[in-house]
């Protein structure tokens, strides 16, 4: 395969999760097509950078914030297409095919279909509600991923500068010009379990009216990480 992708993943004490990503991505490196792993810390405390080094990916620490990592590492990729994705995430057997063909394909951007690392009925729920929120509206979160080409990405001025949100900020730069990816990708439910399913999902949902209707970022990101 061509080396045509650079991977993006963005950090912030994610050593002791992140190796379950990494190993979802080995096919992609094996089979030639990602040109490069780039680690997009926000000034962690843990032992990423030392990770990230004795795995030859390239290493990014600044300021902590997912929309200024993503767009550090965006910054700094040198692939055609770029392919953003959370520490918690994991891609399924045969991605990097799906991939290409999409690459090979298509101009628009993609993006996949959810699932969580939980077999529970209210997982299965919440991924429902999520990929037919993608389906409808075009709004997939960034825990979904998102694969864009370079010249796509810098046409429609990449991440926005946001401490939240930015995943919906970028869907919509994006409009009609993103489509789903046939593959689906597994996320952390740590969080989900955590807070309780139902809880954290209407909690997501208040927190996008929130923002819809022009309420401040920034204090939506204090109420929103005190959660």
């Amino acid at each position: 395969m061509p080396a045509l992708l650079s991977i993006v993943i963005p950090t912030l004490n994610s050593a002791e999760t992140i190796n379950h990503t990494l190993l979802s991505l080995s096919e992609g490196i094996i089979s030639g097509l990602i040109k490069e792993l780039i680690i997009s810390d926000g000034n962690s405390e843990d032992d990423i950078e030392k990770l990230s080094k004795e795995i030859g990916a390239v290493f990014i620490k600044g300021e902590k914030g997912r929309g200024k990592q993503l767009h550090r590492g965006a910054v700094q990729s040198n692939a055609k297409w770029i392919f953003f994705i959370h520490s918690d995430t994991i891609l399924p057997l045969g991605w990097s095919q799906i991939f290409l063909e999409h690459i090979i394909n298509q101009e628009s951007a993609g993006y996949c279909k959810l699932s969580f690392d939980d077999t529970s009925i209210m997982a299965k729920i919440i991924s429902f509600s999520a990929n037919l929120r993608s389906n409808i509206f075009k709004l997939p979160y960034g825990d979904q991923g998102l694969l864009i080409s370079k010249k796509l990405y810098n046409k429609i001025g990449g991440y926005p500068d946001l401490p939240l949100m930015e995943d919906v900020e970028i869907a919509k730069l994006l409009k009609k010009k993103i489509r789903l990816i046939p593959a689906t990708i597994k996320t952390s439910a740590y969080k989900y379990k955590r807070d309780g399913w139902l809880k954290r999902s209407i909690n997501n949902i208040i927190f996008l009216m929130k923002f819809k209707c022009g309420v401040d970022p920034y204090k939506l990101a204090k109420s929103y990480y005190k959660n």
